[in-house]
């Protein structure tokens, strides 16, 4: 087993760990570890929300969830000898679930798991416009294999990996994102969702900081919920085993943080907290290519190669969207057409007696596949979204005789 640099004891808050992690990107968050190039070492997580979602079978935890805290990051873990300008070599080894002793428990993560409908009040959705209210789905785990009580007839092998990691931004990199995520606020500043997060003090943690120095880090520090150039909230479910990611370096040390485990999720983690949310743990080993970003022309973005593990369905019944919405054209917008992709496969999947909370749900949490199939047929942009048709333990391709309708549970309300 590699060294564990992070640890995390699942019956407590990120806030009372040993070594707290940190939500809030900030160049002056001080390392909880070290490591060298070359080296393997695993990191514990919790999970995002600091473990706010139940198990249980109303959904109000997800209608009330507090995001101020969110997300609950391990680390930052420095890598000795890394310098702004080069590139962090990041092997994902192995990631999954939390291990025995804490293998069973009250925390997501332990034997268990859950997918979210957020409240439009309350962060929204890819589709909160349709489906404002909150919801959840209990996921159980039966080794690589997801079923719910909240929606049945489905079972389907997770590509299990994490949705957060990335390298902490130079104080000018920091003042570039706040700059034009202010601008973008101001655009619609009374907006429900809004359009991005601002810093805030209230709910700060930035590991062992405390009195004024965490105070600053509260009205400097980044919010955690967009990718950026420090790769951050990617939420790319082919980030998994076997995967290679090189991050761009912005401090000394790199400072690589993250967290956001997901034992599965969808293209597009469409219902915001659309995966399989999870803690547990990643096996990571690191490296470093001096001056990469300047060799490779890396400087805005993390670049990777796919993981190869992911499950193996042969049959995808595929559904597509283009870019009208309420009879009115968006020139060549994909994600109206992406949005317009996920409905149309809602509505088929309520044929078969699933509500549309429940359809939205397995569509964030399945390993379904969304792609941007046309963007140059002008006015229309054309998405597409690909679902596995071996996930459920009915037939659901369509025939002459009509789809058979059942009565499928519920997802969990409020």
């Amino acid at each position: 087993m590699p060294e564990v640099v992070f640890r995390v004891d699942q019956s407590k808050s990120m806030r009372d760990q040993e070594v707290p992690g940190h939500n809030r990107w900030h160049p002056d968050i001080p390392s909880a570890a070290k490591v060298k190039p070359g080296s393997d070492f695993r990191v514990e997580c919790r999970e995002w929300t600091d473990a706010q979602i139940r198990n249980s079978d109303s959904a109000t935890d997800v209608r009330d969830v507090n995001l101020d805290c969110a997300h609950m990051l391990s680390g930052p873990i420095e890598i000795e000898g890394a310098e702004p300008g080069d590139l962090l070599v990041v092997d994902i080894l192995d990631l999954g679930p939390c291990l025995p002793p804490q293998q069973a428990g009250n925390a997501p993560g332990q034997g268990w798991g859950y997918t979210g409908i957020f409240a439009k009040v309350n962060g929204g959705g890819f589709l909160t416009d349709y489906f404002p209210d909150a919801y959840k789905a209990i996921w159980d785990f039966h080794g690589i294999y997801a079923t719910s009580r909240h929606i049945p007839g489905v079972r389907f092998a997770g590509i299990t990996h994490p949705g957060l990691f990335g390298t902490a931004p130079s104080a000018d990199l920091l003042a570039k994102w706040n700059q034009r995520e202010r601008q973008l606020i101001e655009k619609d500043p009374n907006r429900v969702p809004p359009l991005a997060l601002p810093p805030l003090e209230k709910d700060v943690l930035a590991g062992t900081l405390k009195g004024p120095e965490l105070d600053r880090v509260g009205r400097e520090g980044a919010r955690t919920v967009p990718s950026r150039e420090n790769g951050g909230n990617h939420d790319i479910k082919n980030f998994t085993r076997g995967a290679r990611v090189y991050y761009p370096v912005w401090v000394k040390g790199a400072k690589f943080s993250g967290g956001d485990l997901h034992f599965s999720q969808g293209d597009g983690e469409i219902t915001f907290c659309g995966a399989i949310e999870i803690g547990g743990y990643i096996d990571f080993g690191v490296d470093l290519i001096k001056d990469g970003m300047n060799k490779y022309g890396v400087t805005s973005n993390p670049i990777f190669f796919p993981g190869p593990v992911e499950p193996k369905y042969s049959e995808y019944l595929s559904f597509i969207g283009f870019s009208v919405e309420n009879d009115v054209n968006y020139y060549l917008d994909a994600s109206v057409a992406y949005r317009r992709a996920c409905l149309n496969a809602i509505e088929y999947l309520k044929k078969f007696g699933y509500s549309g909370e429940q359809a939205y749900l397995l569509l964030g949490a399945a390993p379904i596949e969304g792609r941007i199939s046309g963007v140059v047929d002008i006015p229309n942009a054309c998405c597409s979204l690909y679902l596995p048709t071996e996930i459920f333990d009915f037939d659901i391709k369509p025939n002459k005789q009509g789809p058979t309708s059942a009565q499928r549970g519920s997802a969990a309300h409020t």
